[in-house]
């Protein structure tokens, strides 16, 4: 009866063992990442904002300028993004990564009032530069009263290798129709894009490799009067890991999670095992020694 019921225990042992190894290579339990649904957390970890302002070196206060863009640069505390603004108003963004920054803008008519702003990572904001006063005469607007401007709510976005990112930008200004170029920093040909009509446009990439790129936007209108914005787009992951690369890190997160699955289940398992074949030596024993 001991060897029966040692048997049994083993056979159901097997059979358990037998399902755990089948589910272990059953693709239900892929898990892909990132996973989207209508909820998300996300934990950030509090640091205070950046005490250090960035300089403005180039244009300096008062020059005059007769033709756009122009371009803007000095020094900046490393690992911070630099915002321009003029009048107010968000003009360009760059990336900070070596203590210095360089872009491209656009300029009201008539007098700017410049100011660089620099941002963490948690986007927040450290002290303003000391304002620098430039003036632009603008023969255009002269001629055709209209000014054209582009801005957006997002000096720097970012999505992984491989996926899609979009960007809203703000079209004002200016006479219908418009060409717009959008030039990714990639090395790929620029998006050409045509609108009937100022108001918020959304241009889309995809980048194969991760970086940080800078992104310049060029808008012209009917009469040829034309606007620039640069921004700073982010291709998240390691420099230089490839969309492929990308995937290859989230086909190891799965078979990670198979792997473990199963092994979490299998301790319980083995320790009863145990326990049962041990018992049942000991009743084989003790009978024995009744005899």
């Amino acid at each position: 009866m001991n060897r029966f019921r040692l048997s049994k225990s083993v056979w159901l042992l097997s059979v358990l063992l037998g399902l755990l190894l089948s589910l272990s290579a059953t693709p239900v339990l892929a898990v892909t990442n990132p996973q989207s649904g209508p909820i998300g957390l996300q934990g950030t970890v509090a640091s205070p904002p950046p005490t250090q302002a960035a300089v403005i070196s180039l244009p300096r206060a008062g020059q005059v300028f007769t033709a756009i863009p122009i371009t803007v640069s000095g020094l900046c505390p490393k690992g911070t993004v630099v915002k321009i603004f003029k009048n107010g108003v968000f003009a360009g963004s760059a990336d900070c990564a070596n203590g210095s920054f360089s872009l491209q803008i656009d300029l009201f008519s008539g007098q700017n009032d410049l100011i660089a702003r620099v941002y963490d990572s948690l986007d927040q904001a450290g002290p303003d530069s000391t304002v620098v006063t430039v003036t632009f005469q603008d023969a255009t607007y002269g001629t055709f009263g209209n000014h054209v401007s582009l801005t957006s709510s997002y000096a720097k976005r970012g999505a992984n290798p491989g996926q899609t990112l979009s960007w809203p930008i703000i079209l004002s200004g200016g006479t219908a129709p418009y060409a717009i170029s959008v030039d990714w920093g990639d090395g790929k040909a620029p998006d050409l894009i045509s609108l009937a009509a100022p108001g918020t446009f959304t241009p889309t990439h995809v980048y194969a490799a991760a970086g940080v790129y800078n992104v310049i936007v060029k808008a012209t209108d009917k009469n040829g009067v034309a606007a620039f914005l640069q921004l700073v787009a982010i291709a998240n992951g390691a420099v230089g890991q490839t969309s492929s690369q990308a995937g290859s890190t989230n086909a190891a997160t799965k078979a990670n999670k198979f792997l473990w699955g199963p092994a979490i289940l299998l301790v319980p398992l083995t320790v009863t095992a145990y326990f049962l074949g041990r018992r049942s030596q000991l009743q084989t024993l003790k009978k024995r020694f009744n005899q």
